[in-house]
């Protein structure tokens, strides 16, 4: 597993009503020029060459200006009692796929459009907070209500450019843009104030501007295709735990797919694909106070971890060949885990090492 996976601190991304308001700075787009000419013509070929970068220029602003337009009215801003977050047109009859950790324990909520038209009044269907997802309903679905199109993730490549469409600090309507950063990420959320906790595999990362009221919003592809969620932005502790730039998490396209069907069709998940031990734990530490595993605190009878034969007491240091330290490292390797999955867990009992071989359950 890739060590940044466990050492990356991460934040929620929920903007409350009493933040104050940023200054915003606004960066130009980038332009492409070819200066490897060669041949007798080539000291005349200024004027052309500059053309030419205009040219490309202007297909790349043709490009995300329609992508804007395309995508935007499909995103909404979310008003909680106490924050605001962004959200995203699910489907024509007034689904709202957002972020679990926008809607909180609340249960109705104040929409408005990128576009603004009048606010609407939604209420909510469901919320998975394993996956920070929920789903929203509109009390009444406006005529010309503008679904956004969802992308397909087995596309989703390092390299392409992206862009990130909400309601930044209340900003409503804003977009940034960047590219995806890396693929396949896992990130745990902080469960401090108000985040849930969750640990989500294959996040997309991006350099595309990420910050406190994007949460729920687009990414978007030049295809006007959505294919994440913004969800996280890491946070760099050498800086106070203030964001680090240019680093954000959007949850993939197809989870936030398998979720929202699932909620919408059944008014909850039915089958998470997520795969677990079927215990609660808390982390322990050694001599030195260093985190040194997790100790089970129960055990589920009949679940994943009672059938292989572990107890209560037991504390896990490895979960195949990858050592867990913390209850985040273990629900980092589970994340990467599908239920059904066979998998040698290490575990000390009265200090002796021993293993067993576990069949993952589903959380």
């Amino acid at each position: 597993m890739d060590s940044f996976h466990s050492r990356s601190h991460v934040r929620r991304l929920l903007l409350p009503l009493t933040a104050g308001v940023c200054a915003i700075a606004l960066v130009s787009g980038c332009s492409d020029s070819n200066s490897n000419s060669s041949g007798p013509d080539a000291t005349k070929s200024g004027p052309v060459q500059q053309g030419s970068a205009s040219k490309a220029t202007g297909d790349l602003q043709d490009e995300y200006q329609s992508v804007i337009e395309n995508v935007l009215p499909s995103v909404v801003q979310i008003d909680a009692s106490d924050s605001l977050g962004s959200g995203i047109v699910y489907d024509t009859k007034g689904h709202i796929v957002t972020n679990a950790h926008v809607v909180g324990k609340e249960k109705t909520f104040k929409v408005s459009s990128a576009t603004g038209e009048k606010v609407l009044s939604a209420s909510l269907v469901a919320a998975y907070p394993e996956q920070d997802l929920a789903v929203l309903k509109l009390d009444t679905v406006p005529k010309g209500l503008k679904a956004a199109k969802f992308g397909d993730s087995d596309k989703v490549a390092v390299g392409q450019i992206v862009l990130a469409m909400g309601s930044p600090l209340g900003l409503s309507s804003s977009v940034t843009q960047g590219i995806v950063s890396a693929l396949g990420r896992t990130v745990s959320e902080s469960s401090a104030g108000g985040g849930t906790g969750a640990t989500i595999a294959n996040m997309v990362q991006t350099s595309a501007a990420i910050n406190p009221g994007n949460s729920g919003g687009a990414l978007v592809n030049l295809n006007s295709e959505v294919i994440g969620i913004p969800t996280l932005a890491a946070t760099d502790p050498q800086m106070g735990g203030s964001a680090a730039p240019g680093i954000g998490f959007a949850i993939p396209v197809s989870m936030v797919k398998t979720v929202a069907d699932q909620i919408i069709e059944n008014g909850k998940v039915t089958d998470s694909g997520r795969a677990a031990l079927n215990i609660t734990g808390r982390t322990v530490v050694d001599d030195s106070y260093q985190p040194a595993g997790v100790a089970l605190v129960s055990v589920s009878k009949g679940g994943a971890a009672d059938k292989a034969g572990l107890q209560v007491g037991d504390i896990i240091t490895k979960l195949g060949d990858m050592p867990v330290t913390t209850i985040t490292s273990l629900s980092e390797g589970l994340a990467a885990d599908k239920p059904g999955q066979k998998v040698t867990v290490t575990y000390l009992r009265n200090e002796a090492e021993r293993t067993a071989d576990v069949t993952l359950g589903e959380i």
